[in-house]
């Protein structure tokens, strides 16, 4: 029999999380065993508490689960980017002095249309896609959904639950992962494949959503909600972002 400090780490993410351990091999005892050896005197009692902490998740106890609320992609966005304005560059209002341009997202649009500024438009404005084509709602909607999302670690898996309210009536939505650790940023589905990550919003304008991800995200990614405005999802790939999808409200781990 190992000894009680020779851990298994393959699948314990909890402790992995909880002590910012990424890779460790099994630790040795016995003198002659030819697997590398560590000191360990100050180690010992990390290793025994991570151990207690695997087996109490081997045992059928989650870790502590991650819980977010979602915020308008326009608000996060402008502070991350650092604009001067909060504004949305996912959708567009109608100004006749707009020039076609080039939006602070890298979007394309049409003249006569342009982002939003959040603290000065109209909520009542209409809304737009990049090509003029109206999406069926004004400011005020758009900004108004909410949602929440707890994800925890159970049998090694991680587990997504997500209820939103206030999103368009019987809408097409996807859910995506940004990996802010990539240059440019990148997106992948949330469920890792592409194929349960996209719902239909009620009839209330409320969704409830569940998945298991392909892993437990931390601060490096961030959960975002993508309205398709055509009804139509479109797999591994977010869609033509501000054409035929949104971004409308994300949820990165602090």
């Amino acid at each position: 029999m190992l000894p009680w400090f020779v851990i298994d780490w393959r699948g314990c993410r909890s402790a992995k999380r909880l002590f910012g351990i990424r890779k460790i091999d099994t630790i040795p005892c016995n003198k002659g065993n030819k697997m590398k050896s560590l000191n360990m005197g100050p180690l010992a009692t990390l290793l025994a508490a991570a151990g207690l902490l695997c087996a109490s998740a081997g045992g059928g106890f989650a870790a502590s689960p991650l819980k977010m609320d979602f915020v308008t992609h326009a608000a996060f966005f402008s502070a991350e980017s650092k604009q001067p304005k909060t504004l949305d560059p996912q959708v567009f209002v109608h100004d006749s002095s707009a020039q076609a341009a080039t939006g602070p997202q890298g979007i394309m649009h049409v003249a006569g249309v342009r982002p939003p500024l959040i603290d000065q438009e109209a909520k009542s404005s209409m809304l737009y896609n990049a090509e003029d084509k109206q999406l069926g709602f004004d400011l005020q909607t758009w900004l108004s959904a909410s949602g929440s999302v707890t994800i925890t670690e159970q049998s090694g898996k991680s587990l997504l639950e997500a209820n939103f309210k206030g999103l368009k009536p019987n809408a097409h939505y996807s859910l995506f992962e940004n990996h802010f650790d990539h240059t440019p940023v990148s997106f992948t589905p949330l469920d890792g494949t592409g194929t349960t990550n996209s719902f239909v919003a009620q009839s209330d304008g409320s969704a409830k959503v569940s998945m298991t991800l392909p892993d437990f995200p931390t601060h490096t990614n961030a959960v975002l909600l993508i309205y398709n405005s055509e009804g139509q999802t479109h797999g591994l790939e977010r869609g033509r972002i501000g054409i035929d999808a949104h971004h409308q409200l994300i949820a990165r781990p602090e």
